[in-house]
């Protein structure tokens, strides 16, 4: 075929742009990109160590790496460091020896030996939680901040990262209740417009419209919305500051109140158990943890507790 060279002229100014969205389209959300980063600085280290190339990678190099990861991490882990050595290669336009028969076996190897199941994080009780956040004061701040991270994480089935980015603008109210306005999450890195819809409980102690009312009225018109506490200068005062809650002190807040057992993600884990069991259809769950798929669904209805959910009760005997 010919080219034309008046054609290909008219292209060259596109490449600069081309080239950008290339890279960020094999690049990902900027959550992806730091967690890949640390994992290759795990890789590189670890080769450093043993006195070997770390990149491009080798089909022995990588097969010793993954075994002894083998050893010292979960299945989820290693299927994460995989994918961000393939990522460098990717990006670097390099083969990766992902194929190589060595490396296939290890990987099998190591699914058969560890087995693959995933620990997830567990649903929690309903009435104890439902005693827990009636407990927390509206008059005192921290606890009136903690108690609505733990009833928007709930009710809103929010990951913790969709938590903490909120701003105070994403809010909006009606006599309906409340509308609040996600701009991007894990499962929507195109900026699309998500919604999670709020309703007011019959129990102001219950209610997390009530409490975020409440909380609103100590917070400037904009910002973030849930923000961290500093110590002040007199014994036991704090202070309420602007800075952002981070996504890990979601998680031991959690802990704090709940038990060390359970995690930012039981908050969301919990949401979809007791819809589930309350009678919830899977597209109804959707709406608000905005999953894609039933099956998603499924994997997150913690019904683990045998003795609990077990058809073995509704025999008619």
């Amino acid at each position: 075929m010919i080219s034309d060279p008046g054609k290909e002229q008219a292209l060259v100014r596109y490449n600069d742009k081309v080239t950008e969205y290339v890279q960020a389209g094999l690049e990902g959300a900027k959550n992806t990109q730091r967690a890949y980063q640390s994992d290759i600085r795990h890789y590189v280290e670890w080769c450093q160590a043993q006195g070997v190339s770390a990149f491009p990678a080798e089909a022995d190099t990588l097969s010793a790496y993954l075994a002894h990861l083998a050893d010292v991490c979960k299945w989820a882990t290693i299927q994460r460091r995989m994918a961000a050595i393939r990522k460098w290669h990717d990006l670097k336009d390099q083969e990766f020896p992902s194929k190589h028969k060595q490396v296939v076996a290890v990987l099998e190897g190591i699914r058969r030996v560890k087995g693959v199941r995933q620990k997830q994080a567990p649903a929690f009780d309903l009435d104890e939680f439902r005693g827990l956040i009636q407990s927390l004061e509206h008059d005192n701040p921290t606890e009136l901040r903690d108690k609505l991270v733990l009833l928007l994480g709930f009710t809103g089935a929010f990951r913790r990262s969709e938590l903490v980015a909120l701003n105070i603008e994403d809010l909006s109210f009606s006599r309906q209740g409340l509308i609040i306005t996600m701009r991007q999450s894990k499962t929507n890195q195109y900026g699309e417009i998500e919604q999670k819809a709020f309703f007011f409980h019959p129990d102001p102690l219950l209610c997390p419209i009530r409490a975020l009312e409440d909380w609103l009225a100590l917070r400037p018109a904009q910002g973030p919305l849930l923000v961290r506490f500093r110590k002040g200068n007199r014994h036991g005062e704090v202070r309420l500051t602007e800075e952002r809650l981070s996504c890990k002190s979601v998680d031991n807040l959690v802990k704090h109140y709940l038990g060390t057992e359970y995690s930012a993600h039981s908050l969301r884990a919990s949401f979809v158990t007791a819809a589930k069991l309350n009678g919830a259809d899977d597209m109804e769950v959707m709406q608000q943890t905005k999953h894609k798929t039933s099956a998603m669904i499924q994997r997150y209805t913690r019904t683990d507790d045998i003795r609990k959910y077990n058809a073995g009760k509704k025999l008619g005997l």
